[in-house]
């Protein structure tokens, strides 16, 4: 693509102010770099799994309510994060981080064990504790 055809469609990325670079031919035909703002089918795909985040958020807090899921559920959700990605922040195996999205469990959990979650999610102990939704 030439440089002057680098899409530039608005998207999330560009209200964050966030540009990506592509390679493209300059008028000399010598491959440079262009920064754009996204593409159409980018902001589509980006705009669909914001959506079901926020459905996976909303689901999380009725299922907080209901006492079917831990607090640790929701803010995994909030901060973008799924089972694996919070198993590497926390070091705790997979099978762990899953038992402890279970409101039986969270009840159980040590103060440490609570605080390596809450430095995970960039808040209190006490926040992740007493979440009411």
């Amino acid at each position: 693509m030439k440089k002057d055809e680098v899409p530039q469609d608005e998207s999330n990325l560009a209200s964050a102010n966030i540009r990506e670079v592509y390679y493209a031919v300059d008028e000399d035909g010598n491959y440079t770099t262009a920064l754009s703002t996204g593409w159409e089918a980018k902001k589509i795909a980006l705009d669909k799994s914001m959506d079901a985040l926020e459905e996976w958020i909303e689901d999380a807090k009725e299922k907080i309510k209901a006492g079917e899921a831990s607090p640790i559920l929701y803010f995994m959700y909030l901060n973008k994060m799924d089972v694996p990605v919070l198993s590497g922040y926390t070091g705790y195996w997979i099978w762990r981080v899953k038992r402890h999205l279970k409101m039986k469990h969270f009840r159980n959990l040590s103060p440490k064990i609570l605080q390596k979650y809450a430095d995970a999610f960039e808040i209190s102990v006490e926040e992740l504790v007493h979440f009411k939704p």
